[in-house]
């Protein structure tokens, strides 16, 4: 447990650990949840929303769009107000089996590198997994955040004067 509770980032990059992990708890995806995607996207790709055609896919039924699944897993990351500036981008995003309608899904975050970009911030990558009931991966990819360093005036806790805290 950190001193800022048991999310995934410090109050500021230096207390941002490399190696620190996080599991979320699990959300099912639902009939519901890819029908109002695909309303929200415009994406009624058949593979989702078709029972018939889907039926004749190599997957036998419905799949959850990846978008969809990704979205999801975004309003699962531990963010805290304070703690990080920005979402910075991703990268190596893959989706590795289907998501199908009633499937649970949870993701694991681990902080895999930190970068300096200046004295008053960084960049935090946070490599995730995400799997489904049967602790099967379907989806993977590494999420950039920036955060503030604590020479940062502006940074939570940060000590711009240099007094001794």
């Amino acid at each position: 447990m950190t001193p800022h509770g048991d999310g995934l980032f410090g109050p500021t990059f230096e207390e941002t650990a490399v190696g620190r992990t996080w599991r979320s708890q699990a959300r099912t995806i639902t009939e519901t949840d890819v029908v109002n995607f695909a309303m929200l996207s415009g994406d009624w790709f058949p593979l989702h929303t078709d029972v018939e055609y889907a039926a004749q896919s190599r997957f036998g039924q419905r799949i959850a769009h990846g978008l969809l699944t990704l979205a999801v897993v975004s309003g699962m990351c531990p963010l805290v107000p304070g703690e990080l500036e920005a979402f910075y981008g991703m990268d190596k995003v893959r989706f590795r089996a289907p998501v199908f309608f009633g499937d649970s899904v949870s993701v694991t975050f681990e902080i895999t590198e930190k970068v300096a970009k200046s004295d008053t911030m960084g960049t935090i990558r946070a490599s995730s997994t995400v799997t489904n009931q049967r602790d099967e991966a379907v989806l993977s990819c590494d999420w950039l955040f920036a955060q503030r360093r604590a020479e940062d005036p502006a940074a939570p806790g940060s000590n711009p004067e240099g007094e001794t805290r």
